[in-house]
């Protein structure tokens, strides 16, 4: 039965953990019954604390990911980890004290009125209670994670666990079948792994009903996963007397914090480095300049048949897109540059679009708003073009950039809305962007009131930028340091058929 028990505590680390959180969790990869051993009575008492106090610390950053994760597997871990080390923890507290709740709650001298295994020093009785009351606070903690292990069961397949040392699989066939072993490193399957890898359009056509890959299809609504404020509660506490712990060792600064090196991997894989701002100080001192990674557009998606909480921010909102104005209306215009296969391309919501050329190795503070350093078609193209004021023509202009057909502008080339990825090459765009209304972009039905409040507005938030860019550095992930300049704002264009193309 003990063998059973421990199987279900067993901590392993698990893969949704970045980087650091996965060496940390490998302090929990031991026997249970070597955490729980007696240690040498000639310890050191604040290598074993410290030890205790950054496992501890460790483990609140682990539950407070879990608590937030659909990842069943995730929370089942996080809940042997939490009996495994309060068990630990009991086993030093007791190695000092018979009595550590009425040493720690007492308020005599206790160092005169309490045996103590050895003589501690104040700052020793300090990290002592310290230990012990934030111990206490994290017991709370199990019924709360056995509670939300349930839930997690509604989203994917909680499997039974084999023992800590593996078990046979029965098999009428195979003579000796494998050994199976625990793998909560692994994710739990989610229920709903049959999302087809089909390309819906990204771009929809407003105002009209266009075909799917699959008829009547509609994609998994993700979890919305909120932790639970008692939980939160109680970790804060913990956190809040571990702080007091700290601070009484004789070694500063010798607790490493998994959030905060989680937090600089994920600025690692998605921001700007730190020292590049500095590197192009001086052309960002130019007005309507900045700078920004452009990531593949995988960045921003969730894989399919993978569970995702809903309410957490995604990559966009961490690390959003540059402005390039000041906002007006409740509507802002965005540089919303992505990586698709190797190309740029601006990535938009209903009929905004874009188009943009490569003029090569062109320096980008030499450009600009007359363009005169660019080819002449190329410049009274980009200067003088002017886009449609109805709706559907609107949408054909856009497909036009897309595919490159029909395009009717006497040019010697084609005018595409995305260009091959290059180092050192400039970029110069063309970006028109409008805020139509959700009940618009939504594509469904309007009702009579929708219709007639839809009637009552005179314009929309637009905006229509002349801008370029420059890729400075490429990284091994196939990322770019670009460089952008805001060149030409031109009038805010309009649609005057919104009301009737919508009511057609």
């Amino acid at each position: 039965m003990r063998y059973i028990f421990f199987s279900l505590l067993l901590p392993f680390s698990f893969a949704s953990v970045p980087g650091k959180m996965q060496i940390l969790d490998r302090q929990f990869t031991s026997s249970p019954n070597q955490n729980l051993a007696a240690e040498p009575a000639n310890e050191s008492f604040y290598t074993s604390a410290s030890h205790l106090v950054q496992q501890q610390i460790n483990l609140i950053a682990r539950i407070e990911q879990a608590i937030i994760t659909p990842d069943a597997n995730q929370m089942r871990s996080v809940l042997g980890q939490l009996t495994v080390h309060t068990k630990s923890v009991d086993a030093f507290l007791n190695r000092q004290s018979k009595s550590p709740k009425t040493l720690c709650t007492s308020r005599v001298d206790f160092t005169q009125n309490f045996p103590l295994a050895e003589q501690l020093t104040g700052s020793q009785i300090k990290i002592y209670c310290s230990l012990y009351t934030s111990n206490q606070e994290l017991l709370k903690l199990s019924p709360i994670l056995d509670r939300l292990l349930s839930r997690r069961g509604e989203l994917a397949l909680v499997r039974s666990l084999p023992l800590v040392t593996g078990e046979r699989q029965s098999d009428p066939a195979l003579a000796i079948a494998p050994i199976q072993h625990p793998q909560l490193d692994k994710l739990a399957t989610p229920f709903s792994t049959q999302e087809p890898n089909v390309l819906s359009p990204s771009l929809p056509i407003i105002g009209r009903t266009a075909k799917t890959a699959i008829a009547d299809y509609v994609s998994p609504i993700q979890p919305a996963i909120a932790a639970p404020p008692e939980a939160l509660t109680t970790l804060a506490s913990a956190k809040k007397f571990l702080s007091a712990a700290q601070v009484e060792f004789p070694l500063k600064n010798q607790f490493t914090n998994p959030q905060e090196t989680t937090a600089i991997l994920d600025r690692f894989t998605y921001d700007i480095d730190p020292q590049e701002p500095q590197t192009y100080a001086n052309f960002l001192k130019l007005p309507h300049t900045g700078i920004f990674r452009v990531l593949p557009n995988l960045a921003y998606q969730r894989p399919l048949n993978t569970l995702e909480n809903r309410l957490l921010s995604g990559v966009s909102e961490r690390y959003p897109f540059p402005l390039l104005g000041d906002p007006k209306g409740g509507f802002t215009p965005t540089l919303a540059l992505q990586l698709v296969g190797g190309r740029f391309g601006l990535g938009y919501q209903g009929v905004d679009y874009s188009f943009m050329v490569d003029l090569g190795d062109v320096p980008l503070n030499k450009l600009e708003p007359k363009l005169q350093i660019v080819a002449r078609s190329t410049r009274e193209f980009f200067l003088n073009y002017q886009p449609p004021k109805q709706l559907n023509e609107l949408q054909v202009e856009r497909r036009r950039f897309l595919t490159g057909k029909d395009q009717i502008w006497n040019l010697n080339q084609v005018i595409l809305a995305d260009a091959k990825a290059e180092l050192n090459h400039t970029y110069l765009v063309r970006s028109l962007q409008f805020k139509l209304p959700d009940m618009i972009l939504s594509g469904r039905a309007l009702s009579p009131q929708e219709r007639q409040s839809l009637g009552q507005i005179q314009q929309l938030g637009s905006s229509d930028i002349l801008l370029a860019f420059r890729p400075v550095r490429r990284r091994s992930d196939g990322s770019y340091t670009i460089l952008w300049r805001v060149l030409t704002q031109f009038p805010e264009p309009q649609i005057k058929d919104l009301e009737t193309a919508v009511n057609s």
